[in-house]
């Protein structure tokens, strides 16, 4: 027998093998024991795309722990005053016993039912009844009561990381700042000046490199869609690096921005990437808090037990990492996909080497996470996965960071990686341990970063913000008036009183 035949033939009984295992698996879930719950099967929260969970559960209670097949649930949404809907569903397997379920509304039905089946038996409480309106995102009807909408949405009273942003300001003043703000900044930063107005957005933009502001534009149309905003006025850093670095007992500015730091005092809000990701989910991005959770790479014990990294060269710590990547290449592999900021060292630290789907990061047990110019913001995407972090101790944070626990969430790392290999180690012959870590992070992604935790936390920052006013917002000279986008082909009839 040749080789090429005896691998194949052990290739197939492998096959073999998972099918009958996991049809052994599938053929003991209880329809009426396993769990079902989550945001997107109340008609009131209203995301880009809805999402809930199911949790497979056997004949005798217990959670199932590994995957009983990708296809063992099947989710179908009618509306009894629709023929038709249109609304794009998936089921994603998490491959740990449960799934999750994502579905984008492209027009708003009434009383939408949602089936969850296992071999066409309704599961749990199925059918689920969103009673009434059930908007679509493009939709814009907002609740006009903002602590009804915190309600329905599961709002937590607060958000450590506003209050803490928020202490240096005992109160804010719109007409000064409209005045100071644009001379000290205005001339070498790029900046948005936005007044939120009966629920209306005006902006002016200041700079030259503003191409950014599409995405918070995108955010405040949405928010507002949702929900009545507070009359608020100010001021959004569309670059990189925070800017307020004065001290404390100087006059401070309030400058909004995506990033913070231990030597400045923004207000930090959520990435414009991991904003974008929730917007788009289910849309033109494909890598967001969802897609990672389908997508975490073979289980732990099969996992390559090297730590992972790929970017390119935005900071002198990621010179050293290929460095020692090569002077360790059983520990470590690491690599550039791109110069720009150390071309010249390109000779040194490179060839280049392809990109790699991010997906397939998850193929190793330990992923490295280094700073960029700034934050480096694939950490929420990493957390969700099924590897551990080892995080880079920084100066620079983002609007989570506070909340995250070292030796819990993740493994904590000099600034200069000084003992990177001895934590990789660490994670070597402490393996169960590293995958507690792992799975904690992962639990806190998915708890504190899904779709609905962002906005929650973009709404309590302006409501928040917009109590320390003591002067009213106003439509400044010069500010452009942003239009919700059109739906010719869907539009939205609006039933709340405003």
């Amino acid at each position: 027998m040749s080789v090429r035949l005896l691998l194949l033939l052990v290739f197939s009984l492998e096959v073999f093998r998972c099918e009958l295992s996991e049809e052994k698996v599938g053929s003991v879930i209880s329809a009426a024991r396993t769990l079902v719950w989550g945001p997107g099967l109340e008609a009131d929260i209203v995301l880009p795309a809805r999402f809930f969970y199911i949790q497979a559960v056997d004949s005798s209670g217990k959670n199932l722990t590994r995957s009983p097949g990708e296809k063992t649930f099947e989710v179908k949404m009618v509306s009894p005053t629709e023929q038709f809907t249109r609304i794009w569903i998936q089921v994603l397997d998490r491959r740990d016993g449960s799934f999750l379920v994502r579905y984008r509304t492209y027009a708003t039905y009434t009383d939408l039912h949602i089936n969850v089946l296992l071999k066409a038996k309704h599961v749990a409480k199925s059918p689920y009844i969103l009673q009434g309106r059930v908007y679509h995102e493009g939709c814009d009807c907002p609740q006009p009561s903002g602590s009804v909408w915190e309600k329905s949405m599961r709002c937590p009273e607060s958000f450590a990381q506003i209050s803490r942003d928020l202490s240096f300001y005992a109160t804010v003043d719109p007409d000064q700042n409209a005045q100071e703000i644009p001379k000290r900044f205005g001339q070498r930063q790029s900046l948005c000046h936005y007044t939120i107005k009966e629920n209306k957005v005006y902006v002016k933009t200041f700079g030259e490199h503003v191409g950014f502001r599409i995405f918070m534009d995108a955010i405040l149309l949405s928010l507002t869609r949702k929900v009545r905003l507070p009359d608020v006025e100010f001021f959004v850093n569309l670059g990189d690096w925070p800017l307020e670095k004065r001290k404390t007992t100087d006059k401070l500015h309030p400058i909004f921005s995506w990033c913070g730091s231990n030597t400045t005092r923004d207000l930090v809000m959520p990435t414009y990437d991991l904003t974008e990701s929730v917007l788009e989910s289910m849309g033109r991005v494909s890598l967001d808090m969802m897609s990672v959770q389908a997508n975490t790479g073979p289980p732990w014990p099969e996992k390559n037990a090297t730590a992972f990294w790929r970017g390119r060269d935005s900071r002198q710590e990621r010179l050293q990492l290929v460095k020692l990547s090569r002077a360790h290449p059983d520990y470590i592999d690491a690599a550039f996909t791109n110069f720009f900021f150390f071309k010249h060292d390109e000779s040194l630290y490179g060839p280049l080497v392809k990109h790699v789907s991010f997906f397939d990061f998850f193929k190793y047990k330990y992923q490295i996470n280094i700073d960029g110019t700034v934050a480096a913001y694939r950490l929420p995407y990493l957390l969700a996965g099924d590897s551990v972090v080892l995080k880079q101790d920084s100066s620079y944070y983002e609007h989570f960071y506070n909340e995250l626990r070292p030796w819990e969430h993740y493994i904590p790392i000099k600034a200069n990686l000084g003992d990177l290999l001895e934590k990789i180690k660490w994670a070597r012959d402490h393996d169960d341990e590293a995958r507690k870590i792992a799975l904690a992070g992962q639990q806190f992604a998915r708890s504190h970063l899904m779709g609905d935790s962002i906005f929650c936390y973009y709404y309590k920052l302006f409501k928040e913000y917009s109590r320390l006013q003591i002067t009213e917002p106003k439509v400044r000279e010069g500010m452009e008036f942003v239009e919700q986008p059109k739906d010719d082909l869907f539009p939205c009839s609006c039933d709340r009183t405003m």
